[in-house]
């Protein structure tokens, strides 16, 4: 389930672009993309559930949709790993530089950070798995981080046809968010939910299920971002499985981020 850990091995990333105090200091600024003027951005901050976990949604974040998509379908792609079900190719984050106050404000006022952000790992990610090809933990809602640091970032670049992402609740046990302390318990729980449902079957998941009540769903939009701590209990939503592809032109194309803060 720890994604990220995965994902810095996949990208061969360099070292992480830090957030101190209210600045990003990329290593390279001459790589650096930014617009010309920066779109009004829309921000709104869901409470899921009965934990009340933040989920900030931004609208309107880059104003750079198109340079990002032909970037993404220009890239390189290998396999994610045994957790993704799909492709990934490394992402250089910059493009966050324009929005760095507001980021960092948001870090402040929402999550708490208020010594230091970096970002751990960018990627642009492709959902290519057929349904029939899932593994069993593929199959159920996941989080990718038990830490209360991680911040995972999905910024969409297509519409809602491509799929957002839902928020679950696991019914055995209640949780929402799996933290160091519920861990051994959640896992003990999914074992008895295979002994009493089976193995989990069908394809992607989505809605409610006898081992998850979904509570909350964000649709995706191009320019789109939305940040949550990675304890969240969460599934891409993935409304046409027959029209996934490997090709970044025709996809399910987003780009995907952890940053963590103190």
């Amino acid at each position: 389930f720890v994604e990220r850990q995965k994902w810095a091995r996949l990208t061969n990333r360099k070292p992480a672009t830090a957030i101190d105090g209210p600045r990003l200091h990329p290593h390279d600024r001459s790589a650096m993309t930014q617009p010309a003027a920066l779109p009004e951005a829309s921000i709104t901050v869901h409470q899921f559930g009965t934990e009340r976990e933040p989920v900030v949604q931004i609208d309107g974040f880059s104003g750079q949709v198109d340079a990002l998509l032909a970037q993404g379908r220009a890239a390189a792609y290998g396999p994610a790993g045994a957790y993704y079900p799909g492709l990934r190719a490394p992402v250089k984050p910059d493009y966050l530089v324009p929005r760095n106050a507001m980021m960092a404000e948001i870090m402040r006022r929402v999550f708490g950070f208020g010594q230091s952000l970096r970002c751990e790992a960018a990627s642009f990610s492709l959902v290519t798995l057929a349904p029939g090809d899932l593994s069993p933990s593929q199959r159920i809602p996941h989080y990718d981080d038990t830490g209360p640091g991680i911040i995972a970032v999905m910024h969409y670049l297509l519409g809602p046809e491509s799929g957002g992402t839902a928020f679950y609740r696991h019914r055995r046990t209640g949780f929402e968010t799996i933290t160091p302390a519920r861990k051994p318990a959640y896992h003990a729980a999914l074992v008895r939910d295979d002994l009493e449902y089976g193995a989990p079957g069908g394809g992607y998941h989505y809605g409610d299920s006898d081992r998850y009540e979904m509570i909350g769903e964000i649709e995706a939009a191009p320019d789109r971002m939305i940040l949550y701590r990675g304890r969240l209990l969460h599934s891409g939503v993935i409304p046409t499985p027959a029209e996934l592809s490997e090709d970044p032109a025709k996809g399910r194309l987003t780009i995907n981020m952890f940053l963590e803060g103190a």
